[in-house]
């Protein structure tokens, strides 16, 4: 099965900010699914990147998510496929008009007929994508006041959603979690007070020591405080409502109250950039709890590892410095010092590793340590200013190694090539991440290359791990070339999503 981003690289060239915002999408959407009783797509349009469909209107299905309070209105899976405008024509008509647009019924034939309704996905004032709700209409529901309440929320989030305001990126949280609207569900007016709370909330309170039979008419702020246990997560909580009822981000929480544990989430709503009031989700997580704490030991002891790998490989940093310090050689001290440098890199990765639970790197937060390090062994001390733009983005371990490696080859190349000793200059490594690609240069404006060079001739040590790191661990390519306006232009390409998966 194709991942989002395997399909995302495959048939778009979306810039890397709108394959963040389209995972964002992705990561709320079963909320989304749940409120709105119906199956939700995600269209982009196949006109780029896929020269089979370029021109013809196609549009690709690059995700789907089935609802778990209704049954699915499409028995098959639709993740993959390209529709013409014929068969979709309210999808094509979203992406390209930029509105929400509903059709009551599906075309008429076989199978089973959907209502339909596609909502324009907008980023940074474009839109990139469209999400598309089908609901099965022979399910006839009573109109209960659970189902308005979901259905009323599910509507002013899809209209958020073509706006741009849903979701946004939230702070860092230790909760990585999220309840679902079948855990719970409370809807605020705009002044803080509870219209609307599904049983499941309901008993959640109560597990928290509520003794009210009910929610409704209430202030949730003030209940929830003098409920939860401790006074700093209490007014933590009662906060963070009021700040979703004033239009700010609402947040996950972990608190706990009475020996019960509640998993809290606020929705600010705000449909049209006016105030609508909130959502607020619950759920009752005291036993998963239990079970959780024997996994983070695991999680701990995969940390330590990593912790004990990286002082080891700083051990052997601290031997070869020392050892170059007592060369008398130039060439053999030079040696020593790139050497350190190299397993320093590697040292960083695992550091980063082992203060999170997670197999992934930051690369911007490695090379930002990375740099200080090759100043100091670079051959022309701190004349050479280093800096970065761009984002590198996040990584996986496995290739986030082998890649650190490779840009600190290349900076360290250009600083000990690119200047005469004590010259100054400066040294830009550039980023830039699509749905398909990272490509990052590594530019400097020194005196260039030397006439008649050849990288694939290069005996240079540094340059023969680049290209093996490049071809054999990233599948990438590198190519070294003048710049425009002096200098040289370091130029790496590094594949993303199922074109990484192939190496």
């Amino acid at each position: 099965m194709s991942t989002l981003s395997d399909l995302l690289a495959e048939h778009t060239d979306l810039p890397g900010s709108a394959v963040d915002h389209l995972q964002r999408v992705v990561g709320e959407w079963q909320l989304l699914a749940d409120l709105s009783f119906a199956d939700v797509l995600l269209w982009v349009g196949a006109d780029s990147g896929n020269p089979e469909v370029s021109g013809h209107g196609e549009v690709v299905c690059v995700a789907q998510c089935r609802p778990t309070t209704a049954p699915t209105a499409f028995a098959e899976d639709a993740v993959g496929t390209v529709v013409s405008d014929a068969e979709h024509p309210h999808v094509r008509q979203a992406l390209t008009e930029w509105r929400i647009v509903r059709v009551e019924d599906g075309p008429p034939g076989e199978g089973t007929p959907v209502r339909r309704e596609a909502i324009p996905v907008r980023c940074a004032g474009d839109v990139i994508a469209v999400l598309s709700r089908d609901t099965n209409p022979t399910q006839h529901r009573q109109s209960s006041p659970l189902e308005v309440a979901y259905l009323d929320c599910a509507a002013d989030l899809c209209q958020m959603i073509s706006e741009g305001t849903f979701p946004t990126p939230e702070e860092h949280s230790e909760i990585l979690s999220s309840p679902r609207a079948g855990d719970g569900f409370i809807r605020l007016d705009s002044d803080g007070t509870v219209v609307y709370a599904s049983p499941n909330a309901l008993s959640a309170y109560h597990r928290m020591g509520l003794t009210t039979t009910t929610l409704t008419g209430s202030d949730l702020a003030s209940v929830t405080r003098t409920l939860v246990t401790d006074p700093f997560d209490s007014q933590d909580v009662a906060n963070d409502i009021r700040a979703a009822l004033a239009g700010k981000a609402g947040k996950r929480m972990e608190v706990e109250a009475r020996g019960a544990t509640v998993l809290l989430r606020t929705l600010v709503l705000r449909p049209g950039g006016l105030p609508a009031g909130a959502a607020v989700l619950i759920r009752d997580v005291t036993e998963v709890k239990r079970r959780d704490r024997a996994l983070l030991s695991k999680d701990a002891t995969i940390r330590e590892i990593h912790h004990r790998v990286k002082n080891n490989l700083q051990t052997v940093a601290a031997l070869l410095r020392l050892q170059a310090r007592r060369t008398n050689n130039d060439e053999a001290r030079q040696a020593l010092s790139e050497s350190v440098r190299r397993v320093t890199s590697i040292a960083l990765v695992h550091d980063t590793l082992s203060m999170s639970v997670d197999e992934e790197v930051n690369l911007d937060e490695v090379v930002d340590r990375l740099v200080p390090i090759m100043a100091d062994v670079a051959m022309v001390g701190s004349a050479v200013h280093i800096r970065r733009e761009g984002s590198l983005g996040v990584f996986p371990a496995e290739r986030a190694t082998p890649l650190v490696m490779v840009l600190t080859e290349l900076v360290q190349n250009a600083i000990e090539h690119a200047f005469e000793p004590g010259e100054p200059g400066t040294v830009t490594l550039r980023a830039e991440r699509s749905a398909r690609w990272l490509d990052v240069v590594i530019h400097d404006d020194g005196n260039g290359l030397p006439p008649g060079f050849s990288l694939e001739r290069s005996d240079r040590l540094g340059l023969q791990i680049v290209r093996t790191l490049v071809s054999a661990e990233l599948g990438g390519s590198l190519g070294l070339h003048p710049a425009e306006g002096g200098g040289t232009d370091a130029a790496l390409r590094v594949p993303l999503g199922r074109r990484a998966n192939r190496v």
